[in-house]
């Protein structure tokens, strides 16, 4: 499959061979949700960060002195506020790292490493993979891998791409680097197997979602005009319904945070106060991306999800499939 569509007019006269091409490339294949959590649990809790730091300037080319200074924060204030709150709770959580910010941090990467905590991929300088040639997503991408793998002593298991996209080359290069998750799509609440082309990849996705995102709600751009619309305690009754939410369903409550948006004074609060919530529920398991995956793949009470094919399409309407 090319990785750009081919011009063929507008999308409403595309033939259905071929917007079935497109969605079928990546689809969601079985829900990967256990009977039981680690221990018995009821409810997995699967806290992560983008370390985005310098990067968020960097990615566009940007040399904005003051972006880069917001970015620094993440690292020179916020991680150890963030590693704190974690520690005091005993608390594993996962943190996604572009190789630049690697590079630029080695000792807070060795330091998140020796706390027990995950360190997954991030792109190689947050840049928007899937818009990139598919020659250049995959060397920045196997880069990304060495050089994390190489800062901290610890081969990567799961990525998030810095756009939360996939191009129609991203799995194939995460079957290729041998990953075991991906975190940046959003078919579904709990774990899923990935379907390239129909078929299992053998990558699962640990599913993210924007009402899970604590930049939804707390970025301040600028440049754009956007501005922070909702208060601390309005972003922790979110998140608390959807944890709240997980539980009563025994599924998983997955969480998408950054160091230079939730580690504020004011902000961190919301990061403690989930954390308690969560802890005065009986049976929750607190773990990395790559627990709750491993976990996922070996107990899942699997149900099926598969590509429709064009013919099943058809006669599931009463139709009949017409040559293109």
């Amino acid at each position: 499959m090319n990785r750009a569509s081919p011009k063929l007019s507008q999308p409403w006269e595309w033939p259905e061979g071929h917007w079935r091409q497109i969605i079928n490339r990546v689809r969601a294949g079985r829900r990967l949700r256990p009977s039981a959590w680690k221990g018995g649990a009821r409810c997995a809790i699967a806290l992560s960060f983008d370390s985005d730091h310098e990067s968020s300037e960097l990615r566009n080319g940007g040399q904005s002195i003051g972006g880069l200074s917001w970015g620094h924060y993440g690292s020179r204030a916020a991680m150890p506020r963030i590693l704190k709150v974690l520690a005091r709770y005993a608390v594993r959580a996962t943190f996604f790292v572009p190789a630049v910010v690697a590079r630029l941090h080695v000792e807070e990467q060795r330091g998140v490493i020796a706390e027990g905590h995950e360190i997954g991929l991030h792109g190689w300088i947050h840049e928007n993979n899937s818009t990139l040639p598919a020659g250049a997503e995959r060397e920045l991408a196997l880069r990304a891998a060495e050089t994390v793998e190489a800062v901290t002593g610890v081969r990567p298991v799961g990525m998030r791409t810095p756009s939360w996209d996939f191009s129609s080359q991203t799995l194939v290069i995460a079957k290729e680097i041998e990953l075991l998750y991906d975190s940046s799509l959003m078919a579904d609440d709990d774990c899923y197997e990935l379907l390239l082309d129909g078929a299992p990849s053998n990558v699962l996705e640990v599913p993210v979602e924007w009402i899970r995102d604590d930049a939804a709600y707390l970025w301040y751009n600028r440049a754009s005009g956007t501005r922070p619309q909702l208060s601390p305690s309005d972003v922790f009754d979110i998140f608390r319904r959807e944890f709240d939410a997980a539980y009563d369903e025994a599924g998983l409550f997955q969480l998408t945070m950054h160091p230079h948006v939730i580690g504020y004074r004011s902000r961190i609060w919301i990061l403690e106060e989930i954390i308690r919530h969560a802890r005065a529920r009986p049976d929750v398991w607190f773990a990395t991306h790559r627990d709750v995956a491993r976990w996922a793949r070996d107990h899942a009470v699997c149900t099926v999800g598969r590509a429709l094919s064009q013919a099943e399409g058809s006669a599931a309407l009463g139709t009949t499939a017409g040559a293109e």
